[in-house]
């Protein structure tokens, strides 16, 4: 099991570079262009993947707000996400945009459920 979660982790950190690479990229108008003609779906895919990877990589771990128990990943990549989209709005080749944000949010919440699903059962 031990070895399992390493390789999740060892995953979580080869993605981050690769999500960081497709991030200074974009913010240097460098992206290739089969990359922005799909915009919106490589949004959907790169967040949901993103966070498939980092709630299994985090171990499923939660954070109690007030009376909430959140999903810990899940929840500092939203904010994360949201804070990055409106960096956009500073930068002479980025733009804010809501349907981005729309589909970041949307592949968050794919790569959750499926994490989820892959939670082991608690006895």
């Amino acid at each position: 099991m031990k070895s399992k979660k390493l390789v999740w982790k060892i995953l979580t950190v080869i993605y981050l570079i690769v999500f960081t690479l497709i991030i200074v990229l974009a913010y240097n108008h460098a992206l290739p262009e089969y990359l922005t003609k799909n915009d919106k779906a490589g949004h959907v895919f790169l967040y949901g993947l993103a966070t498939f990877v980092g709630q299994l990589a985090g171990n499923w771990r939660t954070i109690k707000l007030w009376n909430w128990v959140l999903p810990l990943f899940p929840l500092l990549f939203v904010v994360f996400t949201f804070v990055e989209e409106l960096c956009q709005s500073l930068s002479p080749n980025r733009t804010f945009d809501i349907g981005d944000l729309v589909a970041s949010f949307t592949g968050i919440v794919i790569g959750y459920v499926l994490a989820e699903m892959q939670k082991p059962k608690s006895n």
